[in-house]
């Protein structure tokens, strides 16, 4: 039998813990974090909403990160 494609798991990682902090350094974090994609958005952007299991996103207004969400 052939074996099954599995979507990879996220990693486990609050994404509250980004709000607050300045682009570059959330997306710093992230990397290192495992997030294989970082997208940094304006808010009320005009975006594709496929889910993504390595993508971490950000809204950022001034430099910093006011929303954060998965996929």
């Amino acid at each position: 039998m052939a074996p099954t494609s599995r979507t990879p798991e996220p990693p486990r990682d609050a994404p509250e813990s980004y709000v607050g902090l300045d682009a570059e350094g959330a997306a710093r974090l992230a990397r290192t974090r495992g997030w294989s994609t970082v997208r940094s958005l304006q808010p009320g952007s005009i975006i594709t909403m496929e889910y993504l299991a390595g993508r971490i996103n950000f809204e950022v207004e001034d430099g910093t990160v006011t929303r954060c969400w998965h996929g």
